[in-house]
């Protein structure tokens, strides 16, 4: 295991010019692909930990058997990390990205049902996802590697750990027994700098990746740094996603050729609206709410 400390390469004020912008490999002069600790060189403070070839294969097939025609649906919701300036739904770019679990905020659609059907939006907007209210058996196979994930996450990352699980614990809107809220899946998906927003800020990135087929590039980077890790299937990335970062362009070899990266976290306002709820207040949520618009 390798140990880095790194300076930034330019300001934080030039940093958030660059927000928006697609990264290039000359961007990057460091590339990781071996287990390695990264810490800023002024602070001393842990930039990301990269563990390799961690997770179980069988753990691995089957969440990407359950998940990839799920994960291939298309929205334009993604503002900044597509590189979209504009961040509207109706312009921004279509990408392969999707959220399963619990997430917090209504889709357009779920208004126009709630409109249509006279029904008052909710104060609470905490909700599950398409995902798992349709697919509940394919929601339970996914599971076994998101708590392989969230053991690892506790075992590497302890401090930050704590503070999560200790939030996880006190909604029902939790993945299984972990300290997520959430997951996002993202197909091919060549994402622009931008930070991480509605995530808890106590908390630190997870990221793992499932591959098929072959491609090129796709490194996750810390482009203020410099430094671009490889992530490949059962690899683990722990990341601070407060940072600016973005991946390198996919170069596809294959025309198979699937990049599944899948980011696990707990979202802040999720916490925040169902804290001391019980699954009972959850579930009759559901029914006066999701359900009513739904059938």
């Amino acid at each position: 295991m390798t140990i880095y400390y790194l300076k930034k390469d330019y300001s934080d004020k030039e940093s958030s010019e660059k927000l928006d912008h697609f990264l290039r490999r000359s961007n990057i002069d460091l590339f990781i692909d071996h287990d390695a600790d990264v810490y800023d060189a002024e602070t001393g403070s842990l930039l990301l930990r990269f563990r390799k070839d961690k997770l179980k294969k069988e753990d691995i097939d089957l969440f990407y058997e359950n998940v990839i025609n799920f994960a291939k649906g298309k929205t334009s919701n993604r503002g900044s990390s597509s590189g979209s300036k504009v961040k509207t739904s109706t312009e921004n770019p279509k990408v392969m990205t999707n959220i399963i679990g619990y997430f917090d905020k209504y889709s357009s659609m779920q208004k126009h049902m709630f409109n249509k059907k006279g029904i008052p939006i909710p104060k609470i907007s905490a909700r599950p996802t398409k995902f798992l209210m349709y697919y509940p058996e394919k929601y339970k196979k996914i599971l076994p590697l998101i708590r392989d994930i969230d053991k690892y996450y506790k075992e590497y990352i302890p401090e930050k750990y704590k503070k999560q699980i200790k939030k996880a614990r006190q909604t029902p809107c939790r993945i299984d027994n972990t300290s997520f809220t959430t997951i996002t899946t993202n197909v091919n998906y060549n994402t622009a700098v931008h930070t991480d927003k509605g995530d808890d800020i106590e908390g630190f990135g997870n990221l793992t990746v499932i591959e098929r087929g072959q491609y090129e590039g796709g490194e996750t980077c810390l482009p203020q740094y410099k430094v671009g890790v490889n992530v490949r299937t059962g690899d683990l990335l722990y990341m601070d996603v407060h940072q600016p970062h973005g991946n390198l362009p996919i170069v596809l070899k294959t025309k198979d050729a699937i990049r599944l990266s899948i980011v696990c976290y707990l979202r802040k306002s999720i916490w925040e609206q169902t804290k001391g709820k019980t699954k009972k207040w959850l579930t009759n949520h559901i029914n006066k709410t999701i359900k009513r618009i739904t059938t």
